[in-house]
């Protein structure tokens, strides 16, 4: 900042011209920043290939701040103002634990794409909350079976007991997220997700302590998805369209099933923030990408792909293809939910995951 030494002419009309100068630029700086929409996301909405056509069609520069997981993005806006954050891309189970925290401003519902979007994964449970819708489903998929189809039988992978079988001992990953993989166990000894409870535990344990007995490794995601990508391993427990369709052009071998037994469902939804500061550019943001255009490019991120939870969306032939985009009425139909534990079972299921990945 430059400091201006007043001098013996410095008159009343030069002090207020000065005035008016500075009370203008400070007009104009609260406008740039009003323009801006800052927005906590996942990666898949960085890609500029999403965000530029909003910015130049609507003449805002989209701000953009990663992280993975609700408790980590509940945690950055813990440490954040009142007003910083406009919207946030949260699993949709998880947005009643925004509500209660008082983040979130209902949804204009009559304003938003709802009639368009496949009916299983609206997640009204979730999203509504008190009669009042505070997220919109935008994007979703499974975790499930993960595998290159040259490598192994397709047919086996029609079942999850494939997981746990001789003939593909070694030649498996696991994802390592404890409570998508959990429901996975859960389906193959043929329990819900929603009503798992303590007493499933020693179950559990047991089917998951078979898989990992047959696992080559257990990773994070990028470890898993690039151990299936190699050819070090030829199945991924817990992987999914979010693996296998971003690299089909490049390794087609690489695919998904959805099992008899079924699949895990992940959905990712919007929410705007209560105190944002836009709120009519975050309506705008979340209908764009809500809409046709908006949702084919959020389905193709550069970071993963996923479906749109728009019917609608403006996909090629070639990307409806490899997303399965015409099974998912049937592949709906088998899935089922995240395991939503309270927090002492949670607390028990993660316990017995670590169980499992310090096993020999």
């Amino acid at each position: 900042m430059t400091v201006t030494t007043r001098t013996p002419h410095f008159t009343l009309k030069s002090h207020l011209a000065a005035a008016w100068a500075t009370a203008a630029l400070l007009l104009a700086a609260s406008a740039a920043q009003a323009a801006d929409l800052n927005a906590l996301i996942w990666c898949d909405h960085s890609d500029p290939a999403l965000l530029q056509p909003f910015e130049e069609a609507n003449n805002v520069k989209v701000n953009v701040k990663e992280f993975e997981g609700t408790g980590a993005g509940l945690a950055i806006v813990d440490q954040s103002q009142p007003g910083d954050w406009d919207v946030m891309v949260i699993d949709s189970i998880d947005v009643p634990r925004g509500v209660e925290k008082g983040l979130f401003e209902p949804l204009p519902e009559d304003k938003l794409p709802f009639a368009d979007l496949f009916p299983e994964v609206k997640m009204d449970k979730s999203t509504v909350v008190d009669g009042k819708r505070y997220g919109i489903t935008e994007k979703f998929g499974y975790n499930t079976i993960g595998f290159n189809k040259t490598k192994v039988d397709p047919a086996d992978m029609q079942s999850l007991a494939s997981l746990t079988s001789d003939k593909y001992k070694g030649k498996v990953a696991i994802y390592d997220y404890y409570l998508p993989v959990i429901g996975m166990a859960a389906l193959a000894i043929g329990k819900k997700t929603a009503d798992l409870t303590e007493a499933d535990l020693p179950a559990l344990k047991a089917e998951l302590l078979k898989m990992k007995a047959n696992a080559k490794l257990v990773g994070e995601v990028t470890a898993s998805q690039t151990a299936l990508a190699t050819g070090e391993v030829d199945i991924l427990v817990g992987g999914g369209e979010w693996v296998t369709a971003g690299l089909a052009k490049e390794n087609p071998a690489l695919d998904f099933s959805i099992p008899k037994e079924g699949a895990v469902l992940w959905s990712q939804s919007l929410a705007m923030f209560k105190d944002s500061k836009n709120k009519d550019m975050a309506l705008k943001f979340i209908q764009y990408i809500m809409s046709p255009e908006g949702q084919a490019r959020l389905a193709t991120s550069s970071c993963y792909w996923g479906m749109p939870s728009n019917k609608k969306a403006a996909l090629s032939d070639e990307q409806k293809k490899i997303l399965r985009f015409d099974e998912q009425p049937g592949f709906l139909a088998r899935a089922q939910a995240y395991p939503a534990p309270n927090a002492d079972l949670d607390k028990k299921m993660q316990d017995m995951w670590t169980e499992m990945l310090q096993a020999q």
